[in-house]
């Protein structure tokens, strides 16, 4: 079982330097878990007990495809209405306490490293039902529909029960488990969790296509976005627009992990 960074929040006292690696350019952005407190939380209508870090949303110069917000859910808070927007499919990941999913009058019980796809149009609750707080990541994107294609299905998938699929001609140090197949065309977006030993790299500059959002789940790296290199740790956001370089070294002594959301499998727009 892994460690998952835990809910942020709190503040800081005024004797404590203010955060140096906050970074938000052109082609990247730094949100590192220093300033995820509890001033920067937004509130959403239909939810109870629940607040919301809001890490990505689509805007001119940032994200274009997605929303990322890191949710903190009280005992028996939750929603019975949580998306209002038809369009809009979710991916939601557990880092703490228990949550339960309802999905078309089904029943789905998420712990700590449990993974969910909830389809556009879907009817689906979302119910803290234990006695601490709950934490977890939701992604939201417009699905993308396809002629030719029917709509992707539902998933429920942990990371305890994914396969991770080891990089070739890197001895198991960088790795990937999948929590929707790559080969399904019927999804338009990925989201998976990557995975560094101690030492293992990303050994070349990536420069491609689909834009990117990275939250670290665990350990520590160097981290390079575009031309410069940053350090890293569990707890902190990156986001990385289309054909931005990226590169890494994981440090040590623990793995180094994080959630990554990335838009696939559809036609390049041709117009903005």
């Amino acid at each position: 079982m892994s460690d998952y960074h835990p809910i942020p929040g709190g503040h800081p006292g005024q004797q404590e330097l203010m955060t140096n690696r906050a970074c938000f350019t052109e082609a990247y952005a730094l949100i590192p878990k220093g300033v995820m407190r509890d001033i920067v939380t937004s509130f959403i209508p239909h939810w109870q007990g629940a607040r919301f870090w809001v890490l990505a949303r689509p805007m001119t110069g940032f994200s274009e495809t997605f929303s990322h917000y890191l949710c903190d859910v009280a005992p028996g808070g939750g929603s019975d209405k949580p998306e209002t927007d038809n369009t809009a499919q979710t991916a939601l990941f557990v880092t703490e306490g228990q949550l339960l999913l309802t999905l078309e009058g089904k029943e789905h019980q998420l712990e700590a490293g449990g993974f969910a796809f909830v389809p556009a149009g879907s009817r689906w609750t979302l119910r803290n039902t234990g006695e601490q707080q709950a934490g977890f990541h939701w992604v939201r994107k417009a699905y993308q529909a396809l002629e030719g294609l029917e709509a992707p299905p539902a998933i429920i998938s942990s990371d305890a029960s994914t396969t991770p699929n080891v990089m070739p001609d890197t001895n198991g140090a960088w790795a990937t488990s999948r929590f929707i197949d790559p080969d399904d065309l019927r999804y338009d977006f990925h989201m998976t969790i990557v995975t560094f030993q101690p030492g293992g790299s990303i050994p070349f500059e990536e420069t491609h296509v689909m834009e990117h959002g990275l939250f670290v789940l665990q350990g520590k790296a160097v981290y390079k976005l575009n031309t410069n290199w940053h350090e890293v740790e569990a707890g902190d956001f990156m986001w990385l627009r289309a054909f931005c370089p990226q590169a890494c070294y994981a440090g040590g002594p623990e793995p180094f992990r994080y959630l990554l959301y990335k838009d696939v499998n559809r036609h390049m727009p041709l117009s903005l």
